[in-house]
């Protein structure tokens, strides 16, 4: 699975309040509002430049803080294409892949904001086309490819029954 847009870059321990600011709490039974304010409280500009198809980039421990599902949830439904960092926060990423949120670990200090990104997630490939070099990350277990391909684990379970890992 490949996919292709703009890099907006972010620094380490982005919580889950700047992913979804806590004022606005009150939105999460309205999702796709929540999902206007994305990281809002770590950049006020990201809602007026970013696209549905775009890249979060960040630092270490990305998602960290409270283990609401919101977090990823909303940048799913603005239209994020994945977050690639250098570590995310345990249970940030698997709350991400259950909903069908792509992510990539990488080291990202190259990457720049407005960077044009492909990425490829079983080859854990990304092509910083902006500044013409490629950025190995650590390819997704195909598991969790089989699991985002369906647009989450409960899309998986539905049409499957199961998880099945072959050891």
């Amino acid at each position: 699975m490949k996919v292709r847009g703009k890099a907006w870059k972010f620094g380490d321990n982005i919580s889950t309040d700047h992913i979804t600011p806590g004022r606005y709490y009150h939105l999460r039974s309205n999702m796709p509002e929540l999902a206007k304010h994305i990281m809002e409280d770590a950049d006020p500009e990201f809602s007026k430049r970013f696209r549905p198809g775009d890249f979060i980039v960040a630092g270490e421990n990305f998602g960290m803080g409270s283990s609401r599902e919101h977090a990823p949830l909303a940048l799913k439904i603005a239209g994020v294409s994945a977050v690639i960092a250098k570590s995310f926060a345990r249970i940030f990423y698997r709350n991400a892949i259950n909903i069908g949120l792509p992510l990539l670990i990488a080291d990202t200090e190259k990457i720049e904001s407005g960077d044009e990104l492909e990425v490829d997630f079983g080859e854990g490939r990304i092509t910083d086309i902006t500044r013409g070099i490629e950025i190995r990350a650590k390819p997704l277990p195909e598991v969790m490819l089989r699991i985002l391909n369906e647009g989450g684990l409960v899309s998986y379970v539905k049409k499957y029954g199961d998880i099945k890992i072959k050891i």
